[in-house]
């Protein structure tokens, strides 16, 4: 694996709302504003059809987990509006989909197979070798091979700058972290989330927790009940669809106790809408890991210049790729995000990639 990080220009995000499934056969055809689907996947391609080809394979959060995997799926679909290019999804519900669904995509002819997640490492370890004419992505993770380019992102550069949301919106001096899966990505969104509170109370208690699934919303929600319960005010979420639990009991508690004061912080897309309740918004803020954007550049690159086969492409806040919404941050909490933000890129501020630095 080449040790140098390449960076890659990447497209404005755009955001398209994800269709419902319609229950079509995977590999049917429908335009761009439409959505095609069925148990192994989704694709979508514009009414001008082109001649390039990509598919994600989802970890086990599915497409439609409003964070990870439906960034990604939104960026595709942007992209084959914009030039015509096919696009897919295949869904795995559980990591014993992973293998199938690669086999399957490999065998439907796609030019970039996109892995998602760090649990598809050891599954692209596997296939990428025995199919060295098929070129792959893997992404949160790393795969050495020349027909394999590993992207990743600093997640905890945004975790950091929630870090400093939370401690900002805390008025009890508890705040939450709700992990998915303890696996190395996600021990950087909790590093830099940490390291993020501290620098701006380091008395402020983090509760840590982790589902150990990133499709499991009833969990993430018990685990947030018994952290409101315990007095945590701010709970940051990087679950994937099991932090859908997450902004369920937060709903649930503010519908049954109006004057609680209660947030979320939203992961990998903006999630302001998951915030809504009758009483107004409770996502405070979202941390954006804009996957859908490197897909294009990635799948751009190739096209025009080819596949960066054996790269590490790294992405973070100097790249555009990860960063914070305003959501419900007051101006001078905004303040102090961008000045955070600024001395990262800069080299002021190093963040944590891990709990042991």
């Amino acid at each position: 694996m080449s040790s140098k990080f390449k960076t890659i220009a990447l497209l404005g995000a755009s955001v398209f709302a994800l269709a419902a499934c319609q229950g079509q056969d995977a590999g049917s055809s429908s335009t761009a504003s439409e959505t095609s689907s069925a148990a192994s996947g989704s694709e979508s391609t514009s009414s001008a059809t082109g001649e390039y080809a990509i598919a994600m394979i989802t970890d086990e959060g599915g497409v439609d987990d409003r964070s990870f995997n439906q960034s990604a799926w939104e960026g595709m679909q942007a992209w084959s509006e914009e030039t015509g290019n096919k696009v897919q999804y295949y869904q795995s519900d559980d990591s014993a989909d992973f293998v199938p669904n690669f086999n399957t995509a490999i065998a439907d002819g796609y030019d970039i197979i996109f892995g998602m997640g760090f649990m598809l490492v050891d599954t692209i370890a596997e296939v990428a070798p025995a199919n060295p004419e098929q070129n792959f992505a893997i992404i949160d993770g790393e795969v050495e091979g020349d027909n394999v380019v590993s992207m990743t992102f600093k997640d905890q550069e945004a975790a950091f700058l929630a870090g400093i949301a939370a401690a900002e919106n805390s008025t009890t001096g508890k705040v939450g972290f709700v992990g998915g899966m303890q696996t190395p990505t996600i021990e950087r969104f909790e590093a830099g989330f940490k390291a993020g509170v501290a620098s701006i109370d380091d008395s402020i208690e983090v509760d840590a927790q982790y589902v150990e699934s990133f499709g499991d919303a009833a969990t993430g929600q018990q685990i947030a009940n018994a952290m409101y319960t315990s007095g945590v005010d701010v709970i940051y979420a990087a679950a994937g669809a099991s932090g859908n639990g997450v902004f369920t009991e937060a709903r649930n508690r503010l519908e049954a106790t109006p004057d609680e004061k209660l947030w979320v912080i939203g992961v990998d897309r903006d999630q302001s809408e998951e915030g809504e309740w009758s009483g107004g918004n409770f996502t405070l803020t979202s941390t954006i890991k804009d996957t859908g954007s490197a897909i294009q550049a990635i799948s751009n690159q190739t096209i025009s210049d080819g596949f960066p086969g054996g790269e590490l492409v790294e992405y973070g806040l100097a790249e555009g790729t990860v960063d914070l919404t305003e959501g419900n941050l007051s101006e001078e909490t905004i303040a102090k995000v961008e000045e955070a933000k600024q001395q990262i890129i800069d080299g002021e501020i190093t963040v944590p990639e891990t709990l042991s630095e």
